[in-house]
């Protein structure tokens, strides 16, 4: 029997209010960005509406995400996750990037250190 899978709006709406919570910002203040009334980010979050293309484009550059980002649930897969950390660098400075790229390392040294995985 194929397991019931939550419906694309609703998963959708849960990105992004997700997205929206980790940048600490209020459904209006995103319907701000968006130039739209709280209560659409609020039907768009709990999957009541459907969000247009173009609504969803404009969700992704307010959030700075991509389109994908809304859509797919995020990957905890160490090949996603890197991918995922080099498109962020890449859109870096090289000052901003070697510091990036200079704290995650002692990081993961330190957690090494610490008795981390291996």
């Amino acid at each position: 029997m194929a397991k019931k899978t939550e419906p694309i709006t609703k998963r959708v709406g849960n990105r992004i209010a997700e997205l929206r919570q980790s940048r600490k910002w209020s459904q209006a203040e995103l319907a701000n960005c968006l130039q739209v009334e709280s209560e659409t980010i609020n039907r768009l979050e709990s999957g009541t509406s459907t969000a247009s293309l173009q609504t969803l484009e404009s969700l992704a550059a307010a959030l700075q995400v991509r389109i994908s980002d809304l859509i797919v649930e995020p990957s905890v897969a160490p090949d996603h996750q890197a991918m995922q950390i080099s498109a962020w660098l890449s859109e870096l400075e090289p000052v901003d990037h070697a510091l990036v790229t200079g704290v995650i390392q002692q990081l993961c040294e330190r957690m090494r250190a610490r008795g981390g995985k291996r």
